[in-house]
């Protein structure tokens, strides 16, 4: 087939996008016609007075907004031209009166004058104000909104007369559709070379497909052409002549034959059902039987076990993951051998790392160097004490107080050297006590039976994370060495990183 190449997106693609828009232009276009149905209901609901006077208030205001509608209509459809083709025919039909096209020729301007009964409108309902006619400020507010829609509808009508779908578009989709054509004539033409013609003549016959195909698209084309201007006299067009009549009338019957007419209250035929219901005839009783829609989960099934309503505090809510105190950390603070000011600093360096740790996931573990598991059974585990808990500040006030601290403090470093060992495995003790250990005068009271924090089967001078036999890798920061410190301690730590 020749005209394999000849693909249809080539006429659907701009023509489709031209009758989208003619077709939603035409829609607004019909939605913008000035219609007066909530004006009239504000009129007759906010302008008062059953005298002549107030008789004469509403339906001059109605007849305002007519006006405005007749003269931007006339202004856009050929078929209301026709029917009002100069004004002396609007004074005639009765929309103007003399007195008002006076007015209206006096005020001279070059552009259309749809907008002038609206400012009469204005005018008249402020007026009216001033008389009591209209009985409050929300209800004058309410009179000039559905005005300014009426007048709003009435300037896009204008608008979308004005600036109509650019002509370079219409022309670039109609030469895209019937060249397109044209090209499928020639090009979709059967050839049978076994038949043997010669200089390859064309075998005609009927494309059924393409002629499917331009009646489909160049019908499409001439939709949009009819729908581009709904404003004339063709079979399709807008009927505004019709709805001119029948907004006249309805709008001058709602604001004067209608006002303060009501029909006499009573009660209605169900007005001691509880459950009401409109009856229905043999040919829709039907729908009786149908059963009404619930909504599209209605019909969903769980198993019994998921029904099942679970209490809320055995659900864990709004816990991160945690990050444990590293137990080097731990080990090195708690090990015997440390200063008296280090060992405030250590514990302090502690208590700030500590507070980034959730309470829910700080818990009792134990070190056991073959299992590393926090559920052994070495010891009986006690109740759990966050650590942001454990009472550090009296040993630490105890430490950092120094020379000034009075006679709780050692008076000489030997004395400090040889009981640091006990406080810190008092402190230990402390850590897992829940009643807290709490010193004494006497120095700290007895501990209690409780597995230890620290592996202590570790050489003193030896890492917990070495191993006897591990060779110990000398640091690069360390510094002199000191008496009485541990070769691990000796090098210091990073306060930044550990915090």
């Amino acid at each position: 087939m020749a005209g394999s190449t000849l693909s249809p997106v080539l006429a659907s693609f701009p023509a489709g996008f031209y009758v989208t828009l003619v077709v939603n232009r035409w829609w607004r276009q019909y939605t913008c016609i000035p219609m007066p149905d909530r004006l009239m209901c504000a009129i007759s609901g906010n302008v008062h007075g059953g005298d002549e006077r107030g008789r004469l208030y509403r339906r001059t205001l109605m007849r305002y907004s007519s006006l405005s509608a007749v003269l931007i209509l006339r202004s856009v459809s050929t078929a209301v031209f026709k029917r009002f083709p100069t004004i002396d025919h609007v004074v005639e039909a009765g929309f103007m009166t003399r007195e008002e096209r006076k007015k209206y020729e006096n005020l001279s301007s070059s552009y259309n004058k749809y907008w002038i009964p609206c400012i009469w409108f204005t005018n008249l309902v402020a007026q009216a104000r001033k008389e009591g006619r209209v009985r409050d400020d929300c209800a004058l507010k309410l009179l000039m909104e559905e005005l300014n829609h009426f007048r709003a509808n009435c300037s896009m009508l204008f608008h979308y007369d004005w600036i109509s779908v650019p002509l370079v578009y219409t022309q670039v989709v109609t030469i895209a559709v019937y060249s397109f054509f044209v090209a499928c004539l020639i090009g979709r033409q059967f050839l049978d070379p076994a038949q043997g013609y010669e200089g390859h003549d064309l075998d005609l016959c009927v494309p059924v497909f393409t002629l499917l195909q331009f009646f489909f698209y160049v019908g499409w084309l001439k939709v949009a052409e009819q729908l581009i201007n709904p404003f004339g006299e063709d079979d399709d067009d807008f009927e505004t002549n019709l709805l001119i009549d029948r907004n006249f009338q309805v709008s001058m019957m709602a604001v004067d034959e209608m006002y303060d007419d009501l029909p006499l209250l009573e009660k209605d035929r169900y007005w001691d059902a509880s459950n009401p219901r409109a009856p229905y005839t043999a040919a829709t009783v039907f729908l009786l039987h149908h059963p009404s829609f619930q909504g599209s989960t209605f019909d969903i099934t769980l198993p019994k076990e998921e029904m099942q309503f679970q209490p809320l505090e055995e659900i864990e809510e709004g816990l991160e993951l945690s990050h444990p105190v590293p137990l080097h950390l731990l080990n090195r603070l708690l090990a015997p051998g440390t200063a008296p000011g280090s060992f405030g600093r250590r514990l302090s360096l502690l208590r700030r790392k500590n507070s980034c740790v959730s309470e829910a996931s700080t818990s009792y573990s134990c070190l056991c160097q073959d299992t590393q598991s926090t559920d052994c059974g070495c010891e009986p585990r006690g109740p759990r004490l966050p650590l942001s808990e454990a009472p550090f500040a009296v040993e630490q006030q105890a430490w950092e107080g120094g020379e000034d601290a009075g006679h709780g403090v050692p008076n000489s470093h030997q004395e400090v050297w040889a009981e640091e060992s006990d406080l810190a495995q008092r402190s230990q003790v402390s850590l897992l006590n829940p009643d807290g250990a709490i010193p004494v005068a006497g120095g700290f009271p007895p501990s209690q039976d409780v597995a230890p924090l620290v592996d202590t089967s570790v050489a003193r001078d030896v890492p917990f994370f070495l191993q006897p036999g591990d060779a110990q890798e000398p640091s690069s920061r360390s510094g002199p060495l000191r008496a009485g410190f541990p070769l691990w301690l000796q090098n210091p730590i990073n306060e930044e990183t550990t915090a």
